[in-house]
C-alpha cells in the first residue's frame, strides 16, 4: 500500500491531493484522486493503465480534481497504454461525475482518435455506483468494503464514505474525511493498517468551522485505542491553511495524538509504502 498523497485542498508541493494506492490479488486500487495524484503514481512506478479500479469517498474537488488526468493520461499509449475502460466505484453521484468529466473532454478522445494515436475502445470512463454502503467490489480475492462517515456536524455534505479492503486475511481502513464516527469503529477494529484523516492548528481554537469538519488529534487517539489496528497512520492532514492559521509540527501532531493513544502511529508522507504480512507490517518511507 502506498499513500500517493497525504494532503488537503491547501496547494502543497509536499503533500499532494489525498490519494491511497491499495495493492492486493494483482490489482492496483486507487482511493480517492486528489491534486497530482498520476505524478506519484508515476514517481512510484505504476503505469497509469494499469489501475484496476478507482473509489470515489466524497465529491469535494480536493479528492476528484486529479481523476480526469488518471483517466486520460491512462489511455494515451506513450503514458499509460491502459487496455480498455476506467472503472469508478462509489456513492450515488458518480455518474454524474463521470458524465462530466465525458462531456468535458470529448474533444480530446476526438482528436487523439482522428489522428491515429489511440483506439476509441481504451478511452472508456465507466462508473459503479451504489446508493447503499456494503460489498461493492470482490475480484481476485480481494474484497472493497464501502460504509457511511460524516464530514460535517449537519448532514450536509453527503454522500460521504470511508473504505475497507480485505485481501488474504489482511486489511486496511481508509477513513475518508470524518469527523469521529461510529462506523470508523465498526469497520476499523483490530485491522491491520487504518488511515486516518486528522485537522489541527497551533492555536486549537482557531477555525472551528475546519475542526467541526475533520478529527482532531485527541479524538484519534481515542479512535485508535478503541480499534487497536496493528499501525495506525494519519492521511489527508489538514495541518494549518496559512500564516494566519500556522499548523505544528509532526511531532506535536503525534504528541497531541498520544494523550489519548499509546500504540503504532506515524504522520502519513507522500510516496510512503507499507507491506502488509501476518508477522510484521514494514514501513518504506520516500
Amino acid at each position: 500500500m502506498t499513500l500517493l498523497g497525504t494532503g488537503s485542498p491547501v496547494p502543497s508541493s509536499t503533500r499532494y491531493g489525498m490519494s491511497t494506492l491499495v495493492q492486493a490479488g494483482g490489482l492496483n486500487l486507487v482511493f480517492d484522486a486528489g491534486r497530482g495524484a498520476p505524478v506519484r503514481m508515476t514517481q512510484a512506478g505504476i503505469p497509469l493503465g494499469d489501475i484496476d479500479g478507482v473509489f470515489i469517498t466524497h465529491f469535494h474537488s480536493d479528492h476528484v480534481n486529479g481523476l480526469s488526468d488518471i483517466w486520460m493520461t491512462g489511455y494515451v499509449p506513450a503514458f499509460g497504454g491502459r487496455p480498455g475502460d476506467l472503472h469508478l466505484y462509489g456513492p450515488t453521484g458518480l455518474e454524474e461525475l463521470a458524465a462530466g468529466l465525458r462531456h468535458a473532454h470529448a474533444d480530446d478522445i476526438e482528436v487523439r482518435v482522428a489522428d491515429g494515436e489511440l483506439e476509441r475502445h481504451t478511452t472508456g470512463l465507466i462508473a459503479h455506483e451504489f446508493a447503499e454502503p456494503g460489498v461493492i467490489f470482490e475480484q481476485d480475492g480481494v474484497t472493497v468494503t464501502m460504509f457511511e462517515v460524516q464530514h460535517d456536524p449537519d448532514h450536509a455534505i453527503e454522500p460521504a464514505m470511508g473504505y475497507r479492503v480485505d485481501y488474504n486475511e489482511r486489511s486496511v481502513l481508509i477513513s475518508g474525511d470524518t469527523i469521529p464516527h461510529e462506523n470508523v469503529i465498526k469497520y476499523g477494529t483490530g485491522v491491520d493498517l487504518l488511515i486516518h484523516e486528522v485537522a489541527e492548528f497551533e492555536d486549537i481554537t482557531a477555525l472551528p468551522e475546519v475542526y467541526a469538519h475533520h478529527t482532531n488529534p485527541r479524538q484519534a487517539g481515542e479512535i485508535f485505542t478503541t480499534t487497536a489496528p496493528r499501525l495506525a497512520v494519519y492521511s489527508h492532514i489538514v495541518n494549518g491553511t496559512s500564516s494566519v492559521a500556522p499548523g505544528i509540527s509532526d511531532e506535536e501532531l503525534l504528541r497531541r495524538t498520544r494523550e489519548n493513544y499509546s500504540g503504532p502511529l506515524l504522520v502519513g508522507q507522500d510516496l510512503m509504502s507499507f507491506l502488509i504480512t501476518a508477522e510484521d507490517i514494514d514501513v518504506y518511507k520516500p
